[in-house]
C-alpha cells in the first residue's frame, strides 16, 4: 500500500526541504511544489512533496492514518470506532460486494 503521509516544512533549501511528521524528519524534493516557507504543510510520497495542504487537511489525514493504524494493530480501544473493516475482517460477501464479484 503507498500512502502520502501529511509533513510540515521545517527548513526549506533550494528545490528541497527538510520536513517532520508522524514521527520522523526527512529532506523531500519541492520541485512537484514549488518554493515552501517554514510551516507549510505537505503531502510527502517517496520522498517527493506532491501537494500543498492546510493545517486542517493535514489534521485530518493524521487521523485517518491513525485509525488505520489502530484497525491493522487490531485496536480493542472502545473509543477506537474505525468507519470500515479490513478485508481479512470481512465475510465473503461483503469482499465480493467491496470487489465486485458476485457471490
Amino acid at each position: 500500500m503507498c500512502i502520502a503521509i501529511p509533513m510540515q516544512v521545517d527548513r526549506p533549501e533550494p528545490g528541497h526541504a527538510w520536513v517532520a511528521g508522524r514521527g520522523e524528519r526527512r529532506r523531500v524534493s519541492t520541485a512537484l511544489v514549488g518554493a515552501v516557507a517554514p510551516g507549510d504543510w505537505l503531502l510527502v510520497f517517496l520522498d517527493s512533496a506532491r501537494e500543498r495542504i492546510d493545517a486542517a487537511r493535514a489534521a485530518e489525514v493524521n487521523a485517518l492514518l491513525d485509525q488505520v493504524q489502530g484497525a491493522l494493530l487490531g485496536a480493542s480501544d472502545p473509543g477506537f470506532d474505525a468507519d470500515f473493516d479490513l478485508p481479512s475482517r470481512m465475510d465473503p460477501a461483503a469482499l465480493a460486494a467491496l470487489t465486485g464479484q458476485a457471490t
